[in-house]
């Protein structure tokens, strides 16, 4: 049973189109309140070059996105969606974060301020899940996934944050700070 104070986090998860951090191409969100993932959000980005390297990672392609909208143009349907969130939530919740930053960053808006909780590290912390990549925690704690469909993954994010409600774990323990600014060029590798 999750305590009486859960906190409301929305799970996100982004798909990017290239190693810049401002090439959004898909981002999943599912809410978390009182325990239990409550409602989702799914939106194809349109990225800023017209490039998708990663298509044989997530199935996306250009003609895929080429019509969707700016992430700058999809910003207040995002940020209708973060109201009132205490938490963000990410599988390797450091990409997610650069990805979010990044995005703002090239669309000259602020980044959300607010502190991510990395599921990597909830589960290793809560059921000392290992290896703990989204397939391996989700086939341990039977959440169904379609890896690298940005609404799966966001989903299965959320799952994960509500099981370690469900038994009782401080989520908060798997916090990083909020996300102090984007790059907007290559990734570091």
């Amino acid at each position: 049973m999750p305590p009486a104070t859960s906190p409301h986090i929305v799970a996100i998860d982004f798909e990017t189109a290239d190693p810049g951090r401002d090439s959004a191409c898909a981002l999943g969100m599912a809410r978390v309140v009182d325990g239990r993932v409550t409602e989702h959000f799914i939106r194809l980005i349109r990225p800023p070059r017209p490039q998708v390297f990663y298509t044989h990672i997530h199935g996306l392609t250009w003609d895929t996105v080429k019509d969707a909208p700016a992430f700058a143009d999809l910003w207040p349907e995002i940020a209708a969606f973060l109201a009132g969130a205490d938490l963000l939530a990410a599988h390797n919740a450091g990409f997610d974060r650069a990805v979010m930053a990044g995005c703002c960053a090239a669309a000259g808006l602020a980044a959300p301020a607010l502190p991510y909780l990395c599921t990597v590290k909830l589960a290793r912390a809560a059921w000392n899940v290992r290896p703990t990549r989204l397939p391996d925690v989700c086939r341990y704690l039977a959440i169904p996934l379609n890896h690298h469909d940005a609404l799966s993954d966001a989903t299965a994010c959320a799952s994960i944050v509500a099981d370690a409600l469900a038994d009782g774990f401080d989520v908060t323990v798997a916090r990083l700070g909020p996300a102090k600014g984007g790059r907007t060029g290559r990734a570091a590798r």
